[in-house]
């Protein structure tokens, strides 16, 4: 019979009509390949792990765009340069973390797999909402290695068909998702992107002035905080940009994010603390 269990050399529940949820699923048969607990696989994780930052998100006139920096730091030291924080989490989603770079890529697989598992077990697409809730749940079953400092603090972004719209959510450590309204950003960095993006942030920006205004906000995360790295022009390095609009996802190409790159350098050279928004 097709679909047998010792057909395939798969455990028999695998084969058992059960939850939506995939992380539900792991804790119940396979606890052991939650992130938070293969991190302790050695007997403890070393308190120099790599953490990365900083990450941000804005709506703009067709959706939603999501940018990050690229380096992670382990003490004073660089562990990454090429860091790849901005991800794809769906067809219409964006998933973005800053803190431990190890669990937070494996937070981000879990809930790849958990958006994809609920979509084939319930044959149909959860809500922008739902998925921002799916992962508070990934977030959530992290909360005790957060509390002993292993902190992942993600950023979440969408396109929500039934509202023609972008949407971006935020979280602490218990994975309470809170809708931001226009923009945001998260790591160590963040404070002064905030401040960037209060200041260059207009409703309804084409998706090139989006991502320029995303590149300010890092630079100037970059011009304050030890821990992001500014645009590296020798080595070609320069931040992840990608956006989910009602075409779904996509990721700017290097070269696109070079030339925006390029035009703000050039920009910072008249005018090194970037431009100046309106008083009006």
């Amino acid at each position: 019979m097709i679909g047998r269990a010792d057909d395939q050399g798969l455990p028999p529940e695998f084969f058992e009509a059960g939850t939506a949820s995939f992380v539900d699923f792991l804790r119940a048969h396979s606890p052991d390949l939650l992130p938070v607990n293969r991190l302790g696989r050695d007997g403890g994780a070393p308190l120099d792990l790599p953490h990365g930052t900083t990450v941000l998100a804005l709506t703009y006139a067709d959706g939603v765009m999501m940018a990050g920096d690229r380096r992670a730091t382990r003490a004073n030291e660089i562990a990454y340069r090429e860091l790849e924080k901005v991800q794809r989490a769906d067809e219409y989603s964006i998933v973005a973390f800053a803190g431990t770079v190890g669990l937070a890529m494996e937070m981000v697989r879990l809930f790849q797999v958990e958006l994809e598992h609920y979509e084939k077990m319930e044959m149909s697409r959860l809500s922008l909402a739902g998925k921002a809730r799916r992962l508070g749940a990934v977030v959530r079953a992290n909360l005790a290695q957060a509390m002993q400092g292993l902190a992942v603090v993600p950023l979440f972004a969408g396109y929500d068909p039934d509202e023609g719209r972008g949407r971006i959510y935020t979280y602490d450590i218990t994975g309470s998702p809170q809708e931001a309204r226009d923009f945001h950003a998260e790591g160590s960095g963040s404070p002064a992107a905030r401040g960037a993006l209060k200041k260059l942030y207009r409703p309804g920006l084409d998706e090139r002035d989006a991502a320029a205004v995303c590149v300010h906000a890092l630079y100037d995360a970059a011009d304050e905080d030890a821990a992001t790295g500014g645009p590296d022009r020798s080595r070609r390095i320069y931040p992840s940009i990608a956006v989910a609009t009602d075409d779904g996802f996509r990721a700017l190409s290097a070269e696109r994010v070079g030339e925006i790159v390029e035009e703000v350098v050039r920009a910072r050279h008249e005018r090194p603390d970037g431009p100046v928004a309106p008083i009006r």
